[in-house]
């Protein structure tokens, strides 16, 4: 393999399933996969179409390409998470997150899997730990509550996820990188979470004079009813300052707090022999923090390419070292002309299109992604 990413699709016919594959597996060092599942519906209920992604999800290990690697995390969009997350099985180890964000194929669930392979790789608690070159990842996804509104629920995950990091003596300003929040009616309670994340981050000592996290928030169900709040989070133990870099983009996207919201647009963490390139969720904004092209889907989503291709320019990187893309659509009646859209200009890109408002009622379309670009830092240590 090169020190490139590469990209397969791959239709495992017998269940019906398809393999959107990305890969960054140079001839040394850790090797790294992003995959999309997506299931053929088939008319199906959701335990056969369940059945079928954890089939292909277990095929893909016993093949040659992924001999030796290991899932780290696994993201499922499902179209109804109250009562379908309890049929799913256990996921011991692995950092799972589930979230009511419907796939808009058709199917009732699709996955995002990330896999390594040379390193290794455990479980402390909820959090999976990942070690090489005396690093370690910690992954930590699915963390709720059910007491209070978005604003105290939001207050009570990030307090517990502070905690958490102590235990592995780090905090959420040196080690987080990357945050994802699910909001339950996204219109009408995102302020609370807005609101709880500066409070509590001013505490911790991320300020518009130090820096923030790259992140989304965006709108999803938690399983639980009672649950406004679902977040996710990516840390990292052993990194330097000098390592993350943040991403701007000043001719297109303005800094976040102008219009009174906490995160880094993007955030490019160096390592030895790659970046790791976290890119928030994006929308059709410009550089004054306007919505640009209210009402029209297609305007918006050529904008929004734009202002993430501006941001992976920032991080010497381009579209083609992306390796997965998360597409949040507002109004499912607008997937067929998007996904053509992006099936034209990133036909080899591992995407999932979901069903979730973006956090104003004007933006049709968001997008996140994650890429990873080849890089030579002598003074860093390798992944």
């Amino acid at each position: 393999m090169t020190d490139n990413c590469t990209y397969n699709h791959l239709h495992l016919s017998d269940l019906g399933v398809t393999a959107q594959i990305a890969a960054f597996a140079p001839d040394n060092g850790v090797a790294e996969w992003h995959i999309m599942l997506h299931v053929d519906p088939r008319g199906e209920l959701f335990p056969m179409q369940m059945r079928r992604i954890y089939d292909a999800e277990d095929q893909l290990l016993q093949t040659p390409a992924f001999e030796g690697a290991k899932y780290v995390m696994k993201r499922y969009f499902l179209s109804d998470s109250t009562n379908q997350q309890p049929l799913m099985r256990e996921e011991p180890d692995v950092s799972l997150s589930i979230i009511q964000q419907q796939p808009l194929d058709g199917s009732k669930i699709a996955v995002w899997l990330y896999l390594q392979r040379g390193t290794a790789i455990r479980k402390e608690s909820e959090t999976v730990v990942v070690g090489h070159n005396g690093y370690e990842h910690l992954w930590r996804m699915g963390m709720t509550c059910t007491n209070g509104g978005s604003f105290s629920q939001t207050m009570q995950i990030l307090e517990g996820y502070e905690e958490e990091l102590r235990g592995f003596n780090a905090t959420i300003e040196a080690n987080c990188v990357r945050t994802w929040f699910f909001v339950r009616d996204v219109d009408t309670q995102y302020n609370g979470l807005v609101v709880a994340r500066r409070e509590n981050f001013i505490r911790e000592g991320l300020t518009d004079q130090t820096h923030y996290i790259a992140s989304t928030g965006i709108g999803g169900n938690p399983a639980e009813v009672k649950a406004l709040v679902q977040m996710g989070a990516y840390a990292i133990k052993g990194i330097q300052p000098a390592q993350l870099r943040y991403l701007y983009a000043p001719t297109h996207l303005n800094p976040t707090y102008e219009y009174g919201v906490t995160f880094e647009r993007g955030t490019s963490v160096e390592y030895g022999d790659r970046a790791h390139i976290f890119i928030s969720g994006t929308a059709s904004i410009n550089n004054k923090g306007e919505v640009v092209h209210v009402g029209d889907v297609v305007r918006q989503t050529r904008r929004m390419w734009e202002n993430v291709e501006k941001l992976l320019e920032e991080a010497e990187a381009s579209y083609d070292d992306v390796m997965q893309i998360i597409v949040y659509l507002r109004d499912t009646a607008d997937y067929t002309v998007i996904q053509q859209m992006f099936r034209e200009r990133f036909p080899a890109i591992p995407t999932v299109f979901t069903l979730a408002p973006v956090c104003r009622p004007t933006w049709l379309i968001e997008m996140e992604c994650i890429a990873i670009k080849q890089r030579k830092h002598p003074e860093f240590p390798d992944l």
